[in-house]
């Protein structure tokens, strides 16, 4: 089964995304703030980690330089969460 790391810190939006995608037939484990999305993803070895770049504790941008800089997450995609309201200066 196909394995989603979704790290998002609002609780709403984690929960309506964590439902979509396990109605799709994935298996979704949650993180709530970017250190503990580094963590997970390191123990979990998700197939792809949708991450919230507004986070606490560390922020997405960052969280996801760690997983790139680490032999072993390198490998798994990361894919930004973006706000639809978030500014195009953001998207980095």
């Amino acid at each position: 089964m196909y394995r989603i790391l979704l790290v998002e810190d609002n609780e709403l939006n984690r929960d309506m995304l964590r439902r979509r995608l396990s109605h799709r037939g994935y298996e979704v484990v949650l993180a709530a703030n970017g250190r503990q999305g580094i963590d997970m993803a390191r123990s979990e070895k998700p197939d792809v980690v949708p991450m919230d770049l507004s986070l606490p504790e560390i922020d997405g941008w960052q969280a996801a330089r760690i997983l790139k800089n680490d032999d072993a997450t390198r490998g798994i995609p990361v894919v930004a969460l973006l706000p639809e309201h978030h500014p195009p200066s953001a998207r980095k």
